[in-house]
């Protein structure tokens, strides 16, 4: 499944939504653009991992992914809980 990130009505990044993993390749293939959030038990995900390259910083990108992520596990009716620090405080800036 993809899910497209835009800004000002432009698709500027496609991402691909795997279980428990969003992320995006460059047209080389490598990785630009990562989070995962494995299910630590019965339906409580942890998100553990934010990564954004340096070539995308400042583009809202890793908010982007965890709102992706957060949006993921909810439609499976799960529990957010995050040990990345990135993560940790988007959960407590959007109150989750």
């Amino acid at each position: 499944m993809n899910t497209d990130l835009k800004h000002k009505g432009e698709v500027i990044m496609t991402f691909e939504i795997e279980p428990n993993r969003i992320f995006n390749k460059d047209a080389d293939g490598k990785v630009i653009a990562e989070i995962t959030f494995p299910e630590v038990s019965s339906g409580v995900f942890v998100i553990d991992h934010t990564f954004v390259d340096d070539s995308l910083r400042g583009q809202g990108v890793a908010s982007k992914l965890v709102q992706a992520a957060v949006d993921e596990i909810k439609n499976k009716g799960g529990q957010v809980k995050a040990t990345c620090s990135y993560a940790k405080q988007w959960l407590e800036k959007h109150g989750l």
